[in-house]
């Protein structure tokens, strides 16, 4: 199976949170922040639900996709993990080229901070997000957890509490 856009995110974030994602232990439905954030793209921009459309194929699901200008808008709280949100967003324009949708390119969107970055696939990325996506699956069916990475964005994970229970 294909991985989601959340797995390529994490892949590039944090492989143990990958791992325990995948594997169903879901804690981000009590996280404060995953909250606000969640609230963040759905306040920010109101009016798209009108102009674009929520698009679903293979395992993704594209919140906000613009068929006629080709454009796949992904909108996050903070720039912070902005590597991993940029191979979420090459992720999604990989998979709808791979589905015959070419000329797509992306726009990652940080309404608190009011900025903007556009997102090309280039060939380098299309050569290498068929690792990703074997990394993933590979990180998935392993039987043990990876290991936690101890840096400061774990402070403010919605899996940290897991990550450090017995300190």
């Amino acid at each position: 199976m294909k991985p989601t856009g959340t797995q390529i995110n994490y892949y590039h974030l944090c492989h143990r949170k990958l791992w325990l994602f995948s594997n169903g232990l879901n804690m981000e439905d009590q996280s404060d922040l995953v909250a606000e954030g969640k609230l963040i793209h759905e306040q920010s921009y109101p009016q798209r639900a009108e102009r674009f459309r929520e698009l679903a194929i293979e395992n993704i699901k594209i919140d906000h996709y613009d068929p006629q200008a080709k454009i796949v808008r992904e909108v996050k709280k903070s720039s912070k993990m902005e590597a991993a949100h940029l191979a979420q967003v090459k992720y999604y324009i990989y998979v709808l080229e791979r589905n015959g949708i070419d000329g797509v390119h992306g726009l990652l969107e940080y309404p608190k901070l009011r900025k903007t970055e556009e997102v090309w696939l280039s060939e380098e990325d299309r050569q290498q997000i068929p690792e990703w996506e074997r990394g993933v699956e590979e990180i998935i069916d392993t039987s043990d957890c990876p290991s936690r990475i101890d840096k400061p964005v774990c402070k403010k994970c919605a899996y940290y509490d897991f990550c450090y229970i017995d300190e």
